[in-house]
């Protein structure tokens, strides 16, 4: 399990400021991942582990927990280098959720209907019809999200037919109070 708090962690890094929007959203998300040396809590209706295969797959209503960061999907796949019986000592090579991915820690959000997290090259991809990253009244949208975990690099793309969407409520980011109050 130690590869899925890398991925909490890393998923949490992920979740950065993009194109124009870099300065203002700024440490907007920076919270996510940082409760690394605080136990995972992994709930979901069932566990199906082929070690053949290598791969452990948590269906239904899966709620991933750790520290204040929570990760919630229908389906999670572990993929797994390593046997079944090592416990904890695997390593774990990639993460696919899918069926309506939520990640929050504190006011801090990213949504999506996929994510797949690869600890080889530590590259997240988070996909939907709407991709929506949003810290308390500021929110920014698109279709897929891909960000390198090692460098911070995001990239966030609209739909073919669309437009990135960003909402930034002012004096928002920072704790200063509007002028006058």
């Amino acid at each position: 399990m130690k590869g899925i708090r890398t991925l909490l962690t890393l998923a949490a890094l992920a979740i950065v400021p993009v194109g124009a929007s870099a300065q203002t959203f700024n440490n907007a998300f920076q919270g996510f991942g940082q409760d690394n040396d605080q136990p995972i809590q992994i709930e979901a209706k069932e566990l199906q582990v082929e070690d053949n295969s290598k791969v452990a797959t948590f269906t239904g209503d899966v709620v991933v927990v750790q520290g204040e960061t929570t990760l919630k999907t229908q389906r999670l796949k572990v993929f797994y280098d390593g046997s079944a019986t090592q416990g904890a000592q695997q390593d774990i090579s990639r993460l696919e959720a899918s069926g309506r991915v939520f990640i929050t820690s504190k006011d801090q959000t990213a949504t999506g209907d996929e994510a797949d997290f690869d600890m080889a090259t530590n590259m997240m991809v988070m996909t939907g019809r709407e991709v929506v990253l949003s810290q308390g009244p500021n929110v920014v949208v698109g279709n897929k999200l891909t960000v390198n975990l090692t460098t911070g690099q995001a990239d966030l793309e609209a739909p073919k037919s669309g437009r990135v969407k960003v909402l930034i409520q002012p004096n928002s980011l920072n704790n200063t109070p509007p002028a006058g109050n």
